[in-house]
Parts: structure tokens; sequence; C-alpha cells
């Protein structure tokens, strides 16, 4: 069990590993891409709606990025375990690997860029002057419950796309949706009331809201953790199933 155990430790730390490298490889910068492109992205968005929502808003910078750091990492992650399986169909076709690894690595991997984007985060804070609160250590709640998110998502997804490749492209215009339903740039507040509840069942935007209640001072919603759980929980055991149902026919498919 141990040997096990090591030996799909090993196998994970390697694939991360290759999916930092191969990356990066081409690029002058590297891997200080992963401080650059959130920063960048916040700076266009920034000038952009903050003339719009700037004064409806306290310190939109740092509003802005706690939202686009927690919809990244669920964007990124989730495609990037989607397409994990199709990526690797030479390697898959050739020896056996557990399938479940190279999704795993996928969403591992986003995790260590949602990890370093962080250091964005924290740096805008102190160059607009906002306030450390104690409530960032309840911080990991949101996150933890949103990988737990990411990883059911992403074992849904790989399966799907191994059997339809179109699903790559629906999901595309999914998260383009989920992007606007998911209050990012803009505040709850000036969409009408009746239409907010349905922003309260998005689970993104029930990660997004807790954690950027951390940043800002206050305890996560209780009511928006306890449903995100639920969902998240529930699609992890959807994912965990249906990867378990045709683990040994996707290699078939490819």
């Amino acid at each position: 069990m141990f040997d096990t155990f090591s030996e799909k430790k090993f196998l994970l730390t390697e694939l991360v590993k290759r999916n930092l490298t191969s990356k990066y490889k081409d690029s002058v910068l590297g891997i200080l891409w992963s401080f650059f492109n959130p920063l960048l992205t916040m700076l266009v968005f920034t000038a952009i709606f903050s003339m719009l929502f700037g004064r409806n808003i306290e310190n939109y910078p740092v509003y802005y990025l706690a939202g686009r750091l927690m919809f990244d990492f669920y964007g990124h992650g989730t495609k990037g375990a989607m397409n994990s399986i199709r990526r690797n169909a030479n390697l898959l076709k050739k020896i056996f690997v557990p399938k479940r690894m190279f999704a795993t690595s996928a969403i591992c991997y986003e995790f260590v860029n949602f990890l370093i984007s962080f250091v964005i985060l924290f740096g805008v804070m102190l160059i607009t002057g906002a306030p450390f609160y104690f409530t960032l250590i309840y911080s990991f709640i949101p996150i933890v419950l949103l990988v737990i998110l990411i990883f059911g998502v992403g074992l849904i997804l790989a399966v799907c796309n191994t059997y339809f490749s179109d699903i790559g492209y629906l999901y595309n215009v999914f998260t383009l949706v989920l992007l606007y339903a998911s209050a990012m740039f803009y505040p709850i507040e000036i969409v009408p009331t009746k239409v907010q509840i349905i922003f309260t069942l998005n689970p993104v935007y029930c990660a997004m809201t807790c954690f950027r209640q951390c940043v800002y001072g206050a305890v996560p919603d209780f009511s928006m953790l306890l449903y995100l759980g639920a969902f998240a929980l529930t699609t992890l055991g959807i994912g965990i199933l249906l990867f378990s149902i045709y683990d040994k026919k996707l290699a078939l498919e490819l």
C-alpha cells in the first residue's frame, strides 16, 4: 500500500513539474508570467471598470483581483482536467498510467499558479493601503471547497470530453457565461433583487464572495459555505463514480 502511494506521489510530482516546465520553456520570463498575467489583467480591467463601479466598491483593485484569482483557478483548473486525457493520449496508449492522475496533476499545477498569484494580491493590498484583517485566516475555507468543486467538475469533464470532443467548445462558452454570472468586476447590488437569487445558486460566485468577505474583514457567509460545500462534495462524488465506471474504457476512445 505504501509503495503504491509513493509511486503515485512520485508520478503526480513529475507530472506537475512537466506541466510547469513545458508551459514556460520557450518564454523569456518563464514562470514569472504567473505573476505578471494576473497583474497586467488587473491593471487593464481596473482602468476600464473602476470608472463605472469604483465609487460603489471600496478599493476596487483588491475587489477585482480577489475575484479574478478565484475564477481563474476554477476556469483553468477545470479546463486543464478536461483536456488531460486527450492531451496525454499517446502516453496512455503505450503504458498503463492511472488516468485520473493526469486530471489531478493538471489541477495541482493550476493550484501552484493560484498560490503564486497570492503574492500579487498581497502586493496590491500593500500598495493600495488595504488593511490585512484577521479574517484572512478563514479564507482557506472557500479555497478548499473550491478545490473540491474543481476536482469534481474536472473529473466529469475529463470523461465527457474523451467521448465527445465538442464538450470543450461548449464548456468555453459556459465559462464565459459563468464569468458574467459571478459578479467578478461589478457589485451584485446593481443586479435586480430577483436575479440576485440566481447568482447565489452559482457555486463559483459563492466561493468568490466568501473569499472577498475574508479579504474585506468579514466572516464568510455560513449559508453560502454550506451550499458550496454540499454542491462541491456532491459534484466530487459524481466525478469519482463516473471516472470509476469509464476508467478502463477511456483509452479505447482516444
